[in-house]
């Protein structure tokens, strides 16, 4: 019996000039300002990528025909430290209803006017045998590393 070897999580962290509170609200209520068009799904172009607040809020986009295209939903709302988000997206980078990868989101004041934000991109090895080609997308210079600091751009402005 051979050992399945789980891949690692994605981890990103950045610093931004400001607040919790104000970094939470940049990465949920703002994310339409910083998440790149390029990073996305839907057949039409991206217009606008929207969390809706709660728990059980969607995380989808809408298209610049109007439809709109589901990446993913709500599991943890607690601001301003706290988000985990569902990434229903699989390793070939379609919308899977059933799949649930988890995205935390940690926002702590390091006391000095600035706030660390931590993000994890973990539980890819539900993305079954596509997990390793998913998770080095995610990890690729393109990934999460181009969207955490697109993101800390428009927290910081």
């Amino acid at each position: 019996m051979s050992a399945t070897i789980q891949p690692a999580p994605v981890r990103r962290s950045v610093t931004v000039r400001t607040s919790p509170q104000h970094a939470f609200e940049v990465f949920t209520a703002g994310i339409g300002t910083w998440w790149p068009a390029s990073h996305h799904i839907g057949a039409s172009p991206m217009k606008v990528s929207i969390i809706d607040p709660g728990v059980g809020g969607r995380w989808y986009s809408i298209c610049e025909d109007d439809s709109q295209c589901d990446i993913g939903k709500v599991l943890v709302w607690a601001p301003p430290g706290r988000l985990v988000l569902a990434w229903q997206i699989d390793g070939q980078f379609n919308y899977d209803p059933d799949l649930i990868t988890e995205i935390e989101v940690t926002f702590a004041d390091q006391g000095d006017g600035t706030t660390r934000v931590d993000l994890e991109h973990r539980n890819l090895e539900r993305m079954g045998d596509k997990a390793e080609h998913g998770r080095a997308m995610l990890d690729a210079p393109n990934g999460w590393g181009l969207i955490m600091s697109l993101y800390a751009q428009a927290a910081n402005a």
